[in-house]
């Protein structure tokens, strides 16, 4: 596909990158860059709400993982970035889907999916995914959310449920009062009734799962962190101290930190000392 570019680091081989895509069941083009150094093993880094592939830690952590000599995916899901498909609020069950959609086409080419990465939501996407396929062995989780009816009056305001209920859906402006997307109730539903804690009790327990949370992030609390450690059956949990949400003064420290786990549990055994 497309346009091909090789970065070099300092000696080792070259890392391509190009844009593959892949249609997900519905039929749709999601677009995704494709970081190749040749390994068998392929790791797939999914992004969170109302971002893209092109998001600055996705990036980062593909080029720390392609300095191991990890190839990586990083792809935006349906109706986000430069993927077919309407943007939907809520839509878990779908993006899940959407990343089995990408781990069956690696698979297909002979590719092995060592691990799956994501940030924020993509966070809550990949353990979902291990909790329904259970066929992935390292699930890295971002910053994900665990309690899932928090967090929506920032973005939707106050009395958001009788709003919707009476309107079908509510409409999210920004500061400057223009319109940025719909909110439907059946998007708002499937936020709110997607359980994380019965997702994260069915995964398997030979799977190892980090999360990685900044103390001081300040859209999901580091709390919600401590809950995923508690009930995931093979976790490791590193709580990185100052960093925020987006990580905009530790992305090194994230990157070294998500890409050691990972590459670590390649030549070890499964569970988590």
């Amino acid at each position: 596909m497309a346009h091909h570019s090789s970065i070099n680091f300092g000696g080792s081989d070259p890392v391509t990158q190009h844009q593959k895509v892949v249609s997900n069941n519905y039929g749709e083009k999601l677009v995704g860059l494709l970081h190749e150094t040749g390994s068998t093993e392929i790791i797939l880094i999914c992004h969170g709400f109302r971002s893209r592939k092109g998001d600055k830690i996705l990036v980062n952590l593909a080029v720390a993982l392609g300095n191991k000599g990890m190839s990586t995916f990083r792809f935006d899901f349906a109706g986000n970035g430069e993927s077919e498909g309407l943007f939907q609020y809520g839509n878990y069950a779908r993006e899940v889907e959407d990343l089995r959609a990408v781990v069956q086409h690696f698979r297909e080419a002979n590719r092995e999916i060592s691990a799956i990465i994501g940030h924020s939501k993509g966070g809550n996407i990949v353990l979902l995914y291990a909790s329904k396929y259970r066929d992935i062995s390292t699930v890295v989780n971002v910053s994900g959310r665990f309690y899932m009816d928090k967090g929506i009056e920032e973005r939707l305001g106050k009395d958001f449920l009788e709003r919707i209920k009476k309107d079908g859906f509510i409409d999210v402006k920004n500061k400057a009062g223009q319109f940025n997307y719909r909110v439907t109730e059946e998007g708002l539903m499937d936020r709110i009734n997607t359980n994380m804690q019965e997702a994260c009790v069915a995964i398997d327990k030979e799977c190892r799962v980090l999360t990685v949370h900044g103390s001081a992030d300040e859209i999901i609390p580091v709390e919600d962190a401590l809950e995923f450690a508690k009930i995931i059956p093979n976790h490791k949990l590193h709580i990185v101290e100052k960093a925020n949400h987006g990580y905009t003064s530790h992305q090194s420290e994230l990157a070294s930190i998500v890409s050691d786990f990972v590459t670590t549990g390649l030549n070890q055994d499964t569970r988590i000392p």
